[in-house]
């Protein structure tokens, strides 16, 4: 008799409320006694075993979900893009390779292809054309 009443209450409250919000703490809990519901209560709660099933599903996939990294290299150091910036000024026949080699003695790395990367970004024209415009 208990169980028509507790099921006639659930009826009552489905109809007259809206669906609720479960936080992701009474899903846990609902989720951890839905099995220690006797089979006749099972039927009747306020979620089905589909929800549940549904809700661990989402939970694993978000668990193991890869998250986009950062993809290349990391950035130049502006301290380093300042010295390639000032070493290709102040010596107009250099090339990309010679900034490297200097570079290099002074203890930084960088690619050719980066310093000719910086260079063009700066609009600063290659080795040639840089030595005929400063003289």
């Amino acid at each position: 008799m208990e169980i028509l009443v507790l099921r006639h209450e659930v009826t009552v409250l489905r109809r007259n409320t809206p669906r609720p919000r479960l936080s992701w703490a009474d899903r846990a809990i609902l989720s951890a006694l839905a099995r220690s519901l006797p089979a006749l209560l099972r039927r009747h709660r306020l979620v089905t075993p589909g929800t549940i099933l549904a809700w661990h599903r989402r939970l694993v996939r978000r668990k193991w979900r890869q998250q986009p990294g950062k993809s290349g290299r990391p950035p130049l150091a502006e301290e380093l893009t300042a010295l390639i910036l000032r070493l290709a000024h102040d010596n107009p026949t250099w090339g990309y390779l010679r900034v490297q080699g200097e570079l290099r003695r002074l203890g930084h790395r960088a690619a050719a292809a980066t310093i000719h990367r910086v260079l063009r970004r700066n609009k600063i024209p290659p080795a040639p054309t840089r030595a005929t415009e400063h003289t």
